[in-house]
């Protein structure tokens, strides 16, 4: 299980994450707490701008089973019930908002030692289905996801990519957009000591002709606080501070500044995430 391939919306997600994972740039405060009986409790508030909104939300796990339930400010009820193992590989989740009656669907997603699939369908009249495979290994993968929406009989989405990952190295490229764009992906860790890596992501437009890129780096200062930079190719800087202070506790600090925005001043954001 663990030497197969990943799923497919996991290609580039190294990259993505080192490049975007962690920034915020609003205020955010999150307390989680956990009881011996599986039973897990989250508060989350987040303040963007004058506007404050957030959600409490609960998981229980009982044997192979995973109740979560979330409740935000809106007094939208969101659940996700999921099982696993159901059989050997295969994943299972169900999940449902209040009071969207329309909002029910169910996810797949099932492993073996040469290929991954995942899939969902909206539990609706006329549902969208989505279906995607990889096939390889661990370190090489291939793979193309479809999406097919059965209310207008047409394609909502196809892409296809390949991923290869080492321990030190990840690359991806994945065409996107149904054809229309191409995204190549790449993360490498310089010193496995302090964690410093660097990585960038390229993105061409066929229908403008247009190109884009990213770059990022990580490093980790000491054992508990790492920084991360961001820079594109329109300006746009960014970087982030984050320092567990305590065991599975954050406090992270970001800042971003954009030259074309219609202020040119920098946006700063601070997380809180608190486990005790």
């Amino acid at each position: 299980m663990s030497n197969g391939p990943a799923p497919f919306f996991e290609i580039g997600k190294k990259a993505k994450d080192l490049l975007n994972k962690d920034y915020s740039f609003d205020h955010k405060f999150s307390l989680t707490t956990l009881s011996d009986a599986g039973l897990g409790l989250t508060a989350t508030g987040v303040k963007i701008d004058q506007l404050f909104i957030g959600d409490i939300s609960t998981q229980y796990r009982s044997g192979r089973t995973t109740v979560n339930v979330k409740v935000d400010t809106n007094s939208h009820v969101s659940t996700t019930i999921t099982v696993n193992e159901i059989v050997t590989g295969l994943k299972t989740s169900f999940s449902f908002k209040i009071p969207d009656q329309k909002s029910g669907k169910l996810d797949l997603l099932y492993l073996h030692d040469r290929t991954a699939i995942n899939s969902s369908i909206d539990m609706t009249h006329s549902p969208l289905l989505e279906l995607a495979a990889t096939i390889g290994t661990k370190e090489l993968s291939l793979g193309a996801e479809v999406g097919f929406d059965s209310a207008s009989a047409s394609f909502a989405k196809y892409n296809a990519g390949i991923g290869y990952n080492k321990p030190d190295l990840s690359a991806a490229l994945i065409l996107t957009d149904k054809g229309e764009t191409l995204k190549a992906s790449y993360v490498h860790l310089v010193n496995p000591k302090n964690g410093a890596a660097v990585a960038a992501e390229v993105t061409h437009r066929f229908s403008t002709n247009e190109n884009n890129f990213t770059i990022g780096s990580f490093y980790a200062l000491d054992p508990l606080t790492t920084v991360k930079t961001r820079f594109s190719n329109t300006g746009k800087v960014a970087a982030l501070c984050q320092h567990q202070w305590r065991p599975k506790s954050f406090v992270t600090l970001s800042a971003e500044y954009d030259p074309k925005a219609a202020t040119a001043h920098p946006r700063v954001g601070l997380a809180v995430a608190l486990k005790p």
